[in-house]
């Protein structure tokens, strides 16, 4: 039996899982024939999110367009929770001759030579509460797609993806076979 202090809890998260969970499980119902692949897909937000101002404009539509991958910009040092950004040295490793005359260049160029990290802006930001790790999903490969949208189109980068939302991330973890219990990402007292 719910103690009156629980009830609430009780009703929210039942509101929660109508509300939330329970469209997301049964938007694929009935589309079994659809490849997996397709169902791993990470729903698009549902309102516009666009990105914060970078203090260089970056392209990730020009640079993947080149071979640039993921991985040769963003490495995820222990302990694994968030993906880095390039050193400026890496940016110079092509800029160094490529579009050297541009302003925005000239910017990261003096950047380089100070020493001093470009100051980027993070996009996606892990609520409070949740005790969330890129190693973990990379470790699962999962690709980067998957969370942060069709990222090889975007010439500025933004929020493309409802992936910061509770009901999504369970949605995902149930495709995957993944636990689902509230204690693997939520930290509790």
């Amino acid at each position: 039996m719910l103690t009156s202090a629980r009830v609430p809890i009780a009703a929210w998260a039942a509101g929660f899982l109508l509300a939330v969970v329970f469209p997301l499980w049964t938007a694929n119902a009935g589309q079994s024939a659809m490849p997996p692949a397709a169902q791993l897909d990470v729903p698009a937000n549902p309102a516009p999110h666009p990105g914060p101002e970078q203090p260089i404009p970056y392209s990730h539509k020009t640079h993947l367009a080149l071979g640039l991958t993921c991985a040769g910009c963003h490495t995820n040092p222990a302990p694994g929770k968030l993906m880095t950004y390039p050193a400026t040295a890496t940016c110079m490793s092509c800029h160094h001759v490529i579009a050297k005359g541009k302003p925005a260049i000239k910017k990261l160029a003096s950047n380089a030579t100070s020493g001093q990290p470009v100051p980027w802006v993070r996009v996606y930001q892990v609520l409070p509460g949740v005790n969330w790790t890129h190693r973990k999903h990379l470790d699962a490969g999962i690709k980067c797609e998957t969370c942060h949208g069709q990222v090889s189109e975007m010439h500025a980068m933004s929020e493309a993806t409802s992936v910061t939302t509770m009901g999504v991330c369970l949605h995902c973890h149930t495709l995957h076979n993944a636990p689902t219990v509230c204690a693997t990402c939520h930290m509790w007292p």
